[in-house]
């Protein structure tokens, strides 16, 4: 079997990495190949341009919300979601093989690693933490530039790619911290039966009651709102984007509400039909 050229967002032995590995491995047993990309956008840019064929993205978390430009990106793209994954996000502290954390001075690592892993570091004063464009590049950087004293935040799989030496697992502050990501993979076909969660996103007539109407309709056929989003419609004034996750049980029941809702709203984009992993 041929492995994917799975764009992400990162570096190679980052959490979208990890993410990838993931589902793949459960999916079809195989170990993605991966396409390193500076932005989200990127990830689309690498799927028209054939060098990559699947990409995996970001779209929330449960510490820090939604990724509201991810959001966007999923309405602006032809391209449909055809998964998911859920990723415990485990901050660990690493660096050059024979150190220990007494030895440390200096910590790189994303921003966002910095604000989950803050309580820890408060019990290391000496440590002065630096901001990165990248968990895993910070690691990479430790690693190829032989940098003694300096640590990163970064994955396990980082951590094992780069050949450095955990000091202390697991130094994320809230232990509960997942991200979801969407797999965005034309070459998935799940069939009916087993599709159980749509994502869609849809704008309303600008006038009282509209979105309630809505869910009102979606209740009656018993679809199940696991998230639903808000996001300003430029050039609109007051008026917004929806984007909704919607689980259910019956692919007849969901293409039914899907049926009685279209006439009342002014437009509505499925973004994927897919099996939900939750």
């Amino acid at each position: 079997m041929e492995n994917k050229r799975i764009a992400i967002q990162g570096y190679s032995g980052c959490f979208h990495e990890q993410a990838a590995r993931m589902f793949y491995r459960g999916f079809d047993g195989s170990v993605p190949e991966i396409v390193e990309c500076a932005t989200f956008d990127d990830l689309y840019k690498a799927l028209d341009a054939g060098k990559a064929d699947a990409a995996i993205m970001a779209i929330e978390n449960t510490v820090s919300g939604g990724l509201l430009p991810n959001f966007e990106l999923l309405r602006k793209y032809n391209v449909k979601i055809k998964g998911e994954v859920f990723l415990r996000i485990q901050q660990n502290l690493m660096a050059l093989p024979g150190q220990k954390i007494e030895d440390i001075r200096e910590v790189r690592t994303h921003y966002m690693a910095i604000n989950q892993t803050r309580q820890f570091f408060q019990s290391c004063p000496w440590i002065r933490l630096v901001e990165s464009e990248d968990t895993a590049k910070s690691a990479a950087d430790v690693a190829s530039q032989h940098l003694k004293g300096v640590g990163a935040v970064a994955s396990l799989l980082a951590a094992d790619l780069y050949g450095l030496e955990v000091l202390k697992e697991s130094i994320e502050t809230y232990k509960q911290n997942f991200t979801r990501f969407l797999i965005l993979d034309d070459g998935i076909n799940v069939s009916k039966e087993k599709v159980d969660k749509a994502s869609i996103c849809f704008t309303l007539p600008h006038k009282a009651g509209s979105l309630a109407q809505i869910l009102t309709i979606l209740s009656f056929y018993d679809m199940n709102l696991t998230r639903i989003q808000s996001l300003p419609i430029p050039g609109k004034t007051w008026q917004y984007f929806f984007y909704a996750d919607i689980k259910f049980d019956s692919y007849l029941r969901y293409s039914q509400a899907i049926a009685a809702v279209r006439p009342l709203m002014d437009d509505l984009n499925i973004l994927g039909e897919y099996q939900s992993v939750l």
